[in-house]
This record gives structure tokens, sequence and C-alpha cells, in this order.
């Protein structure tokens, strides 16, 4: 017995939309017939240059190879980020993707490193993160040994969406030439049937995928799916992205420098450097933020300014009657923690998971709702942490953040921490232990007390584990080679990117 094929239609093309099509055609190619619609006379966002390790993963998963990937996109390895004058001017915290210490399944390694600390010995907790280090001594390569490295890429978000065109349609993907005109909806139950295009086109479609941006065409605009705006939490609402010339070899993290309104980003590629600055139009007007980003970036400005409005936020439903909103469409979170092509990421799988061949999705939309509206607030939660724990008072911006309430989840994280040292993985996996730790720490919260499991071993002996741990990241460190020079040999860029 042969099933008819289910048609899925995917409005809109860059990242989200053509990471959407690939994703689907490799997992699910022979049990749906797959179009997307995109115009060449739309303009993408893509400024989403910096990832974090669960993209890996998730290219593994796609069967993509890394080498070849890296080449297209002009990608950089990324070991984490590092955070300029966030808790006050002159402040330097990296947070990192590294695991630090060796786990423990009673108390947590930071707290053994406390006690360490309170019995005289004289260290720093990152010198026990070979990730961390080595994004400080720009190092890198895939392992030491059998003990591999964890990352993720910087990488020229346009060329990544091109990358991905390729590959979906070799796969079989049908892409369509057009702007969208209208949308047609089945009378009876709501649902979406048909999008017309400025050229007279017809797509028909079983599912359908918004990838539109912003704008939200399918799931705001038709379907009138309404948005959780979190400005109150998030003030930030424009962002202005500049490219400019390399003239260091490429560094394997990100830099986020906070500036009085806003915050900039630095995320170098092979041949280029991609800049920007986050900012909140309550705080600065454009010409001023524009001013911060030029005369803080290093190289010369190769691109015109690219300005981008936002509001922070999620829709109330990601999953409407047959429409899937992937990426923008469904909400947005600014890319301090370098999460939006994650979140696209977990949306497809997520999708995969539920997806509806039989054109039943009632259960299934509410379960992906409900899995989509916990990551969002975990991750908005994380962002939260970085502005609010701040001493900062040099400006209406930083007093906001410093002052204002936050979310009751994140009030008892930082008050178990501040307390008694205790932290814990968020409930979606993705920021571990040692994320939190690194940004609270990081920022200046400092634990009253920790766990009483530290103090069983003797103070000699703890020295002594600690200090033969140390020796070894930094034995595992003398191994690596520059970053650039292991770019050079791994996957240099390709010329016509």
């Amino acid at each position: 017995m042969t099933h008819k094929k289910t048609r899925v239609v995917i409005a809109g093309g860059g990242t989200a939309g053509w990471l959407s099509a690939f994703s689907l055609v490799t997992r699910l190619g022979n049990l749906l017939d797959i179009t997307l619609v995109e115009s060449d006379q739309i303009g993408t966002v893509g400024v989403g240059e910096a990832t974090i390790p669960t993209m890996c993963n998730f290219h593994r998963l796609m069967g993509l190879d890394e080498r070849e990937f890296m080449a297209a996109t002009q990608a950089t390895f990324k070991l984490g980020i590092q955070f300029d004058n966030w808790a006050n001017q002159g402040d330097s915290y990296v947070h990192s993707f590294g695991e630090i210490g060796q786990r423990s399944w009673m108390a947590e390694f930071h707290e053994f490193w406390m006690q360490a600390n309170a019995n005289g010995q004289q260290d720093k907790l990152e010198d026990y993160c070979l990730e961390l280090k080595a994004a400080k001594q720009n190092k890198f390569a895939l392992n030491v040994g059998n003990r591999p490295l964890n990352y993720a890429y910087h990488l020229d978000a346009t060329a990544y969406a091109a990358y991905l065109r390729n590959k979906a349609e070799s796969a079989g993907v049908t892409r369509r030439e057009g702007k969208i005109v209208q949308v047609n909806k089945h009378s009876d139950s709501g649902n979406l049937s048909t999008l017309v295009l400025d050229n007279g086109t017809h797509i028909d479609g079983d599912v359908f995928i918004d990838c539109t941006g912003f704008r939200a065409l399918l799931i705001g605009e038709e379907l009138g799916v309404g948005y959780h705006d979190w400005s109150h939490l998030l003030a930030a609402d424009r962002a202005i992205a500049v490219q400019s010339t390399a003239i260091e070899p490429p560094r394997p993290y990100t830099i986020a420098t906070a500036h009085k309104a806003g915050w900039q980003w630095r995320i170098p590629l092979q041949s280029r450097v991609g800049n920007g600055i986050v900012y909140s139009s309550r705080f600065s007007d454009d010409e001023s933020a524009l001013d911060t980003l030029i005369s803080n970036i290093s190289g010369d400005p190769v691109t015109s300014p690219r300005y981008l409005k936002f509001a922070t936020g999620m829709r109330k439903q990601a999953w409407a009657n047959n429409c899937i909103a992937i990426g923008l469409s469904s909400g947005f979170l600014e890319p301090l923690e370098s999460t939006s092509i994650h979140l696209v990421t977990t949306a497809l799988i997520r999708l995969m998971k539920l997806f509806p061949f039989d054109g039943e999705c009632r259960l299934l939309a509410e379960r992906y709702n409900r899995e989509t509206q916990k990551e969002m607030e975990t991750i908005r939660d994380f962002i939260v942490l970085h502005y609010h724990l701040t001493q900062r008072d040099d400006s209406e911006f930083w007093h906001f953040y410093r002052t204002m309430d936050i979310p009751e989840s994140l009030q008892h994280r930082m008050a178990m921490f501040a307390e008694h040292g205790y932290a814990w993985p968020d409930d979606v996996a993705l920021f571990r232990v040692d994320s939190w730790v690194q940004v609270m720490m990081g920022q200046g919260l400092m634990p009253k007390r920790h766990h009483g499991a530290s103090r069983m071993l003797p103070a000699q002996s703890l020295t002594q584990q600690l200090t033969a741990f140390k020796q070894s990241v930094n034995q595992a460190l003398a191994q690596l080679p520059a970053h650039d020079t292991f770019l050079k040999q791994y996957c240099p860029a390709n010329q016509s990117t």
C-alpha cells in the first residue's frame, strides 16, 4: 500500500528556509514533496553568524561534511564568548563551551575550587577548562588524543543559506521564484491551502512552514497569531551590522562588548570580520549607535551599515492550524548567546518528531507549542541574567536593567547561587551548570557558602588533585596548534565566497 506524499510548502528562504528544506528532505524526503518559495527581490537578515555547539551535532545528524561546509561559508571555530564591560567597565570574562574541572554527582567542581581557594590556593576557575584557555591563547584542534574539544562555528550566514540551497535542490526540493501576493485557506477548517505568487503561480500544500522573517506573513498576518512582547525584560529593539577587513588572524571566540546603551559583537571569519551593535531605541538614537559601532571596529568597513528593527518575544503559538513558524517568524531573542540558528534546528527536530503526516495535528501542535515556549523562556532568562547582574550605573540603559524586576525562575536561581553556591542545568538541557557558573561568577556573583562535600578531602589532598588536573589541562593546551594554522590546513575558505 502506497501513501501519497505530504506536500510541504516553505514560505521564505534565508537560513531558516533553506535549513528547513534541507533537513526535511534529508530525513523525511521519501515521505514529503517539498517546495520553497522565495523572491530574489526580498532580502534576508543574514547576520546570524555565530553559533553554539549544538549546531555541530545537528550537522552530523543531517550528514553534512564539516570541511566542505566550513570552506563554503568562510567559517572559523568558536570555543566561547568573551564578555567585556558587562559587570563593570574594564571587566572581562569568557563563557566557554568546555567542561570545567571534573564532575561530581554530589557537588559541582566550582565548589571544590572554592574550598581550595579558602584553604589558601590561588588560581582561577578558568585554569581548569581546556576550551577556555585555548580560546584565550588562540589555539584550536578537533581533539587532543581521545579528548574532543567542544566547539561551534562563526560563519557567513548568506553563504550558508546558499550552501544549504544547493544541497536541498540537489536532494529534490523545488524552488519557486516569486512574491506571495495571496494566501488561500480552507473555508471549513481555516487551514492554509494555497500560496498565490505575483507571476500567477498557485502552490498547494498540506503543511506550510513560515520562514518569512519578522513579517510572519503566514502565522501572523494570515492566521492572526499574536505575539508575547518581552521588551519589559529585554529592552533592545534595534541592531546595526557592518562587515570589516580582517587585520589579524581569526580568534576562536566571539567578543561581546557592552556599551552605554547596548552591546557590540565581533565575529571573526576567515577573510573578514562581522560587526554589529544591539541597542535600545529608548536609550539611544540610530546615529549615536552607529558612531559607537564604527569607532570600535578594527579594520576598514567593507559594507554599508544594515539597520534592523525587531521586537523581542515569541508567537503565542509557533504552530497554528497547519502552519509552523520557524526562525524569526516564530519569535526573536537577541544574539547575545548566539542561539538564533540553534532555535531553528531545535524547531526542525521537534517538527520532525511530531510531523502531521495524516493531517490531524491538534495534539501535535499543542505539544510542539509547549516545548517551544519552555525553550524560549529558558534562553530569555539566561540572556536577562547578563544584563541584570551588573554594577554599571553610567547610563539610563544600565540603570533600567540593574533595577528591573526579573522572572521568578531567574530570581530563584540567582538567590540559590548567591547563598549556597548551588547551580543546576536548565530545563531544556541547553545551558549546563558550567554556563550558569561562568556568567554569574564572571559578572561578580560569588556565593557566600558552598557544599560541605568539598571539605571531605584533607586540604593537601584537594590541592594535589586540583593541581594534577590543572597540569593535565596545560599539557593538552601545549599540544594545540594556532587556530589560524589549523584552519588553513583543515578548511581554507573557497575563493569564490
